[in-house]
């Protein structure tokens, strides 16, 4: 019978490996908003995102309900890494008829405390008699928190069972009873329970404690879990504790078959029979009933105190945690046991001392082992959501269990390893129980207070109201009709460019037609096949060598030629006369279709006898020189006109085109009536804006931003391209490192100390924004880029680093959504429509590979011009399809 009675409480190996899943999958059920009423792991948010960092410093009251007391506390830190703070205790007796009386009465008692405590303290120092102190508060009851100051009692336990208070915000309740006293200047700031407080505890003297566990009366653990996990609360950076509340694992019956005969009767005896299933197992409240109906049950059996009347065990209660641990922490022989079992009124033999400190071993040993399997479901859970290969974690232990049981830690330790091998957990024991650390959550939710508002005034200038962007659309209106206007074309910073394109694909064109790309060192040579069934394409690319690029116009449009004639020859093309679009990214003014003057070389070109020519003459010269017949250049495109056409061919509403990429533009389909820069009322016509221009003539001076300013100044080309040094990926990464440097400056990031890196101009690219933002990214892969610069950073480090990318990328997309909101409101307006149904073909890095970007545009421009219907497609190869289309374009039309 003993044992079996053993067996029955020591639970397999393989069986806590089980309960360990069991355990993950009721957290992530307790973590999801669908599930999370149906979880018994309650997760519930605490609302307390950061540990402290050591420069925390002032005074700060605590305030702690324990079962029969009140403890009130002063801890003054003095920003020395928390290393020596200095605390003032009192502790008052809580009387019984209080904690089952009234609320009012309940929370009446507490302020008085705290009034009393303070009279005490404070008057003996007027220095601190007018500071108004911020206050913790430590209540050991599950509560729906909403805010570190709000939370929603949900039940008492613990033998309390004051009136009015479920379901009433409990910090409400402390501050409307604290402002009932006279000279009581305290603000109620966070509400915490005990096991955060422990771990907050834990977490000073340098070391950051991330998990806290508590095996006392009662029995939870809370953990620093990914923000964006936690669906129940709105926080979606960094991290939250998550206060578990672990208690009712198992009220679903999942525990059924390891609950002994013991524990059903402990669970039919309790005050919530059915609730509370595991700390039933493992709470110090309970091992005592536990053993005393094994006890009872093996007397039954006759496995023990044969002959001898246990009349004492019947009452409830009597064999208590102290008598178990005395029992078990018991090593020289069983005088002692013998002692402790008969001043209870029992008349043991000598197997009986022995096998009643094997029962008393078993309960405490299985409590210890339960303790640790939860333990390491949250361990490996923090492992995997961390993306981490090996998780290296610190937790806060103290209670009962831990402090009065030698052996506890030790299985804790290698059943978790057992559990959880990838997981390196180190024990610090909790000192001063939960105040001190009640302490430190009130200080790190005040340090935290003030370091937002700081952010928040470095990063104002850069947060644009709708207001805002009105008035920047209304700017660009302008700006357009300027660019439009015959007289005032000059002088607009937007050039509203004619581009001679007057209509977009319809679908009917059909042949082959080629496509030059010249924009850098490699130009493109293509071929577009347009069919019934769609079209194809082959292409090869062609190098420039630097002498070309500087010598003469007729050596380079001569190799251009050479080139085009081999790609015609490998396509077998040779034999027919084949029209061609030629993109040609360099500043040019367009006298027609297939008419252009270069305006000036840019990129490392500077071929003689070019500027001011017209190109495409100078391409058929060449072609004449070469005797090359196979092509005739029926027009030249810029690559934005090319990214509206590549997509029109698949989209016949397809009339504007924007490039967001290393620079920003956009085109659109004008009324030929509103282009004064062109002869001629009929039809549209394709106009180039060269938005990028978009305020050189001082107009947005009014957003340009300390930071803008400084970015604009160290560029090749200061004032010039301003709209686009807001917006596109070649500025983006460099504003931000403008930024962290002034907040590094402010000390709000990498403790105020800078790398030398981070001093260097463009180190931080704008693929790095990209990177940082991917919405549910483990941070350490911002910790990846951090150290590639060098920096030093802390896990809250990481989250305002991505809150910087997300505000200046942000900003970005609503600006160029402002700018897109003119156009569309602009063509609504030209076609008389209530409401314009349009499509844009969009090209460009940073619109295609921003998580972001495309989706902030979107729904800025939907606010902006919510009479315009617009759809975004994505272009696929603007310069090189989008010119041959061009040229099928005007064939089609010629033809």
């Amino acid at each position: 019978q003993i044992q079996r009675a053993l067996r029955s409480l020591s639970v397999p190996l393989e069986r806590l490996h089980i309960m360990k899943g069991h355990m993950v999958e009721d957290m992530c059920k307790g973590l999801s908003r669908q599930t999370h009423m149906q979880a018994k792991v309650r997760m519930l948010p605490t609302y307390i995102c950061s540990t402290p960092n050591g420069t925390e410093k002032g005074n700060f009251l605590v305030v702690e309900l324990c079962q029969n007391q009140v403890r009130t506390l002063l801890v003054t830190l003095y920003g020395d890494g928390n290393m020596s703070p200095h605390m003032m205790y009192k502790i008052f007796d809580l009387p019984d008829s209080i904690r089952q009386g009234e609320g009012e009465a309940l929370f009446d008692f507490i302020a008085q405390c705290v009034s009393q405590f303070l009279a005490e303290t404070i008057s003996s120092d007027p220095s601190r008699s007018e500071e108004r102190l911020p206050l913790g508060f430590v209540f050991p009851f599950t509560c729906r928190q909403t805010q570190l100051d709000k939370a929603e009692l949900l039940s008492w336990s613990k033998g309390f069972s004051c009136s009015g208070v479920v379901g009433k915000d409990v910090v409400q309740l402390l501050q409307s009873a604290i402002n009932k006293q006279e000279f009581c200047r305290v603000d109620v700031v966070a509400l915490m329970n005990d096991t955060v407080g422990t771990m907050m505890t834990c977490s000073m003297e340098g070391r950051p404690c991330e998990v806290a566990m508590v095996a006392d009366k009662g029995s939870n653990c809370c953990f620093m879990a990914e923000a964006y996990l936690v669906e129940t609360a709105e926080e979606t950076s960094g991290r939250m504790c998550v206060n578990t509340e672990w208690g009712c694992f198992g009220d679903d019956g999942i525990l059924n078959d390891i609950i002994t005969p013991y524990d059903a009767r402990v669970d039919e005896e309790s005050s919530n029979p059915g609730e509370k299933r595991f700390e039933k197992m493992v709470g110090s409240l309970y091992l005592g009933e536990i053993v005393r109906h094994a006890l009872i049950a093996l007397t039954a059996e006759k496995a023990i105190f044969t002959g001898t009347s246990i009349a004492i065990l019947k009452e409830k209660g009597v064999f208590t945690m102290q008598h178990v641990l005395d029992i078990v922490n018991n090593e020289d022989g069983i005088t002692d046991v013998r002692r402790i079992l008969e001043a209870l009124g029992l008349q043991p033999s000598e197997r009986d001392c022995g096998r009643v400190q094997q029962v008393c071993r078993a309960v405490v040993g299985r409590a210890a082992t339960l303790h640790a399997t939860g333990l390491a479901a949250i361990l490996s859970y923090m492992c995997q959501t961390r993306e981490l290969e090996k998780l290296m974690v610190n937790v806060g232990v103290e209670g009962e269990l831990y402090a009065g049981y030698p052996r506890f830690e030790e299985i804790l330790l290698s059943v978790s390893r057992l559990l959880s091998p990838e997981c390196m957990a180190t024990f610090l024991p909790s000192r001063d129980g939960s105040g001190r650390g009640a302490a430190m959550v009130t200080a790190v939710a005040l340090r935290l207070a003030a370091q937002r508002r700081e952010v928040n005034e470095v990063l104002a200038p850069l947060r644009l109201s709708l207001a805002d962007l009105g008035k920047v659309q209304a700017l660009m209106r302008e700006e357009m009709e300027r660019g439009l206007g015959k007289e005032t074309n000059a002088s607009a910073s937007v050039r509203m460019l004619p581009t001679y394109v007057s209509h977009t694909p319809d679908g009917t064109e059909r042949g082959d037609f080629l496509a030059l790309d010249l924009g850098g060192t490699n130009f493109r040579v293509l071929v577009v096949r347009v069919a019934e069934e769609g079209i194809s394409m082959s292409s090869e690319i062609y190098v420039i060598p630097v002498a070309i690029m500087q010598g003469t116009g007729e050596g380079l449009f001569d190799h251009i030629i050479d080139c085009i004639i081999d790609f015609q020859t490998k396509q077998r093309l040779v034999t027919q006369t084949l029209p061609l679009g030629f993109t040609f990214s360099f500043p040019c003014q367009q006298m027609g279709l297939d008419k252009a003057l270069l305006l000036t070389w840019t990129k490392g070109f500077s071929a003689s006898g070019c500027e001011g020519q017209d190109v495409v003459q100078l391409l058929r010269d060449a072609a004449k020189r070469k005797q090359h017949l196979g092509m005739e250049v029926v027009a030249l495109v810029n690559d934005t006109v090319g990214t509206m056409m590549a997509c029109g061919y698949d989209d016949p509403k397809c009339e504007i085109g924007l490039i967001v990429g290393t620079g920003t533009n956009a085109c659109y389909m004008e009324e030929m009536r509103n282009v004064g820069t062109v002869e001629g009322d009929e039809g549209r016509m394709c106009i180039n804006m060269e938005w990028g221009a978009f305020g050189d003539n001082g107009c947005l001076d009014h957003i340009f931003t300390h930071f803008d300013r400084v970015v604009d100044e160290t560029t090749i080309n200061p004032g010039k391209q301003r709209f686009e040094k807001l917006i596109s990926g070649m500025y983006l990464g460099e504003i931000v490192r403008q930024i962290l440097m002034v907040m590094t400056e402010k000390q709000l990031l990498f403790q105020g100390k800078p790398s030398p890196k981070l001093q260097t101009r463009n180190i931080f690219q704008t693929k790095f924004l990209s990177t940082i933002e991917l919405n549910g990214l483990a941070l350490r892969q911002i910790r990846a880029i951090l150290s590639e610069l060098e920096l030093d950073a802390s896990f809250e480090d990481s989250v305002l680093m991505r809150e910087v990318c997300q505000t200046v990328s942000l900003r970005a997309a609503q600006l160029c959504a402002a700018g897109l909101a003119a156009v569309v409101e602009k063509m609504r307006e030209n076609r008389g429509l209530d409401q314009l149904s349009v499509s844009v073909g969009v090209d460009g890095t940073l619109y295609k590979l921003h998580p972001r970007f495309s989706t902030n545009l979107q729904k800025t421009l939907k606010d902006l011009a919510p009479n315009c219907d617009v759809t975004f497609l994505l272009s696929e190869d603007g310069s090189g399809k989008g010119a041959a289309l061009v040229a099928a374009v005007a064939d089609r039309a010629a033809n």
